[in-house]
């Protein structure tokens, strides 16, 4: 019968390489670990979502043009203008009494 001591055929013991076999396994739950945290931390957006900006492109003008009104850059004569000009091109606005 072969025992652990024996291994080899050298009968010195497993020798240096049994000590790879603890080094993979840190290896593996270190990088476990770090994919979690980064994960986490950076929320459900996921680590491709990284330094963009979450906001939809697609916005719609008549939303574009609500939110200029609410920001001050346009007063509301103009903005009053413009929404019918963009009520004959893209249809009635909904809700148009609450902005």
């Amino acid at each position: 019968m072969q025992t652990l001591a024996d291994w080899g055929g050298g009968g010195g013991g497993p020798g240096p390489w049994i000590l790879l076999f603890p080094l993979i396994w840190a290896a593996v739950v270190a990088g476990v670990v770090t994919v979690l945290r980064r994960t986490a931390r950076r929320g459900r957006r996921g680590p491709w979502h990284a330094g963009r900006d979450v906001r939809p492109s697609g916005d719609s003008p008549i939303a574009v043009l609500g939110r200029r009104f609410a920001a001050g850059e346009i007063d509301e004569d103009e903005y009053w203008r413009r929404l019918s000009v963009l009520d004959e091109q893209f249809g009635p606005a909904t809700g148009k009494g609450g902005l």
